[in-house]
């Protein structure tokens, strides 16, 4: 009888003893996720480790646990790996399926990570896993699971479509539906519908469940938060500031209404109620750093940058095992640069190395390669500058070596020597900048293009890679990345054209010219095609060597008629090249032609019949320099001045008009005498193979004054009297200032 006695006793005792270490690891639970939803989730985590540790079977202690990584991402997503934490998240949603794989909790844990990873082929297969384990019933009170925990579960399948901010409630709110029917009084469901209306967007319909969910729980501070979140949206801050406080009321050591009571008093301006209540939400957390990362994020959220410096600089200097805070530092220095023109990206640069540097390569964001490529490319924005000063340099060295070396005495070569040094410096410290400046821009477009490889659905990315690309004068890595951006089910002509022509600015004249076909093959009417088609060959041929841009202008001019007053410019520009291939080939009756063509193309567009109308006074002026005889000559000048009258009529300030009209007639003066003291000869050769240089321009400086040499690099033409200097070009050569003299013949030889 005694044995029988104490071993009911020891039954009895054990019972009491599971069921009080029940209710305890049942509290333990309760606080955990009161943490987490006081987003202390480092102390919800610990938490949530011990009671797996003291009961390994439990899997709803795993699936809390998965939760808690995730939202803690999600607390500050500038500072945490999505990589790291849905790993860590997977793993132990994993783990409680070994612990009881008859739980549908972790199945959905598995849905939501998929979600998150856009892997939404293993979400739905993880919600149907889930569903699996959810059996058909017709009695609640008999359910499988009970009924609490089988709604809970159906919520659960609901939060798994929310994704950045984004949910399909047809197929999210079915089973929020489902589940309420089944328990209506769990204010854990209605907290979750609330976040789906929130975002599908309907207000009233997120209040409406928040308030049920309040209404189910009215310790509960969270739906309270939630609904005043609501009104900070729609920018009604005195409805959210009493929300935030009765749920401070309710519960004082809830966290992160604190939080959103300072964020709302800085928007607000009050400053100082904003600084008591962030102070309070750091003194809450107490005072660690995940807490003051968040108060920090907030801080760059609300463009507080100068603040997000100092406190990233105050939590560095106590604790340097904190690298991953440089990030904000790093976003902060560069939008606060931007913020006031600063030229000065160095400091933003250094906070971003070293995050770099202290964190593996799966740690590092998209977004941190974003930041890193702007830096380097705002820091070198004046690249491109030091690239046009460097030939200028150059060129003005050369200058003075061959002075020095014509220097005949050691005073002369003493008073040059000191600009070779200098200039010789300057070009030195420039190509070290340049060539820094290189390496620095390879590294952003290296950046650019691992943003890229991790968003790869982000034409933003891609559009902000091709205006640096471009820029930069990397014109067919600009070309590549517009082409990236092309929809093949959708291709519109003008992204085809922007191609081309990145493809045409970097001298790819052959890609360009098959891109420009291809949009004419697409659109035969196309007119901005053949144009630049057009403009394509003329760099193929600058020296109308073969005239292979003849046809295509010719073509443009035969598209374009269809609506000539449109496409002026277009045709303008064609009847331009046309005019002044014909006059270089002496074709005097067709170059006239085109340019009478031109005049008459659009009655209303002045600036084209001044065009055209300058066009025919060089062509009569060159024609008048090529005839022999006097009355010829004269004959030839009088329509020149005649095209140089109808400009002035048209715009009676024209200087360049001016300029020729009196050129024009200083050279009717001396035909008129019979004399030809002003004509001047010679051959245009490269200096270091002496061949002959082909339509080489010779031009009088500051006057319109100008011939262009033959095949054999001959040139002759009558410059105006008292004319100073002759100005020497060719594409590939540098340009050359010769001082005219009392000599008639001028041999220049141009270096490459």
């Amino acid at each position: 009888m005694k044995r029988m006695i104490f071993k009911t006793r020891f039954i009895l005792t054990a019972a009491l003893a599971f069921v009080f270490a029940a209710n305890a690891l049942g509290q333990d639970l309760k606080s955990a996720i009161l943490l987490t939803k006081s987003e202390q989730y480092d102390k919800a985590g610990e938490m949530l480790k011990q009671l797996i540790q003291k009961e390994p079977s439990n899997s709803k202690y795993f699936f809390y646990l998965g939760e808690n990584y995730l939202l803690d991402y999600y607390s500050d997503t500038i500072s945490n790996s999505l990589t790291e934490f849905t790993n860590l998240a997977k793993e132990t949603f994993q783990k409680g399926i070994t612990a009881n794989p008859n739980d549908p909790l972790n199945y959905i844990g598995l849905a939501k990570v998929a979600t998150y990873l856009n892997d939404l082929k293993t979400a739905e297969e993880m919600r149907t896993k889930a569903r699996s384990y959810l059996l058909p019933y017709k009695n609640i009170k008999k359910m499988t699971p009970p009924a609490p925990d089988y709604a809970f579960a159906l919520a659960k399948i609901a939060e798994s479509f929310i994704k950045e901010g984004e949910v399909d409630t047809a197929a999210a709110l079915p089973f929020i539906r489902q589940a309420l029917k089944i328990d209506a009084k769990n204010p854990e469901i209605y907290l979750i519908a609330g976040d789906i209306y929130i975002l599908a967007p309907d207000g009233s319909g997120a209040i409406k469940n928040y308030s049920m969910a309040q209404y189910y729980d009215p310790k509960s501070p969270t739906a309270l938060m939630k609904q005043g979140n609501i009104y900070v949206r729609g920018k009604n801050l005195s409805a959210a500031i009493p929300l935030f406080e009765e749920a401070i009321s309710i519960d004082p050591n809830y966290a992160p209404a604190y939080r959103e009571l300072g964020e709302l008093y800085w928007r607000a301006g009050r400053n100082e109620q904003s600084t008591t209540n962030y102070k309070k939400y750091i003194d809450l957390s107490k005072g660690n750093i995940p807490a003051q990362t968040r108060y920090v994020n907030s801080l760059f959220y609300a463009g507080d940058y100068d603040q997000v410096i100092k406190n990233v600089d105050e939590i560095l200097a106590v604790d340097k095992s904190r690298p991953v805070m440089n990030r904000l530092a790093g976003y902060s220095s560069f939008e606060l640069s931007a913020k006031n023109k600063s030229e000065d990206y160095s400091k933003a640069l250094g906070y971003m190395e070293e995050l770099f540097k202290a964190l593996p390569e799966e740690r590092i964001l998209w977004k941190d390669h974003h930041y890193m490529a702007r830096i380097l490319v705002r820091k070198n924005q004046n690249y491109t500058k030091m690239v046009e000063e460097l030939p200028a340099l150059e060129s003005q060295l050369a200058r003075e070596k061959r002075n020095l070396a014509a220097a005949t005495t050691p005073a002369a070569k003493a008073k040059i020597q000191p600009a070779v040094d200098d200039l010789t410096a300057k070009i030195t410290a420039l190509k070290a900048n340049i060539s820094n400046a290189d390496k620095e821009l390879d590294r952003a477009f290296s950046e650019f293009e691992k943003v890229s490889q991790m968003k790869p659905q982000d034409r933003g990315v891609l559009s902000e890679m091709a205006t640096q690309y471009y820029f930069f004068r990397r014109y067919d890595k600009a070309a590549k990345t517009l082409a990236r951006m092309i929809d093949p089910n959708d291709v519109k002509l003008e992204d085809l054209m922007q191609v081309g022509r990145a493809y045409y600015n970097g001298e790819n004249y052959k890609t360009a010219d098959s891109v420009f076909n291809d949009v004419i093959k697409r659109s035969p009417d196309y007119v901005p095609a053949y144009l630049w088609i057009a403009r394509t060959y003329t760099k193929l041929d600058p020296d109308y060597k073969t005239g292979i841009a003849r046809p295509k202008f010719e073509k443009l001019i035969q598209v374009a008629k269809a609506d000539s007053l449109k496409y002026d410019s277009e045709m303008g520009e064609a009847f331009g090249y046309l005019g002044y291939y014909f006059s270089s080939k002496n074709d005097y009756g067709k170059a006239k032609e085109i340019y009478n063509r031109w005049i008459n193309l659009n009655p209303n567009n002045k600036e084209q019949k001044i065009r055209a109308y300058n066009g025919l006074g060089v062509l009569e002026l060159q024609a008048a320099g090529n005839e022999k005889t006097i009355e010829g000559r004269l004959a030839y000048l009088a329509r020149s001045k005649d095209a140089y009258d109808k400009i002035l009529e048209l715009d009676p300030n024209n200087a360049s008009a001016k300029n020729q009209l009196n050129y024009v007639r200083d050279f009717e003066a001396q035909v008129r005498k019979g004399i030809n003291p002003n004509e001047i000869k010679g051959v245009i050769s490269d200096s270091a193979t002496k061949q002959p240089i082909a339509f080489a321009s010779v031009r009088v400086k500051d006057t319109a004054a100008e011939s262009r040499t033959n095949a054999k690099g001959e040139y002759k033409f009558e410059i105006p009297q008292s004319s100073e200097a002759l100005i020497i070009t060719a594409p590939g050569y540098q340009a050359k200032e010769v001082p005219v003299t009392k000599s008639r013949v001028y041999n220049i030889q141009l270096e490459k």
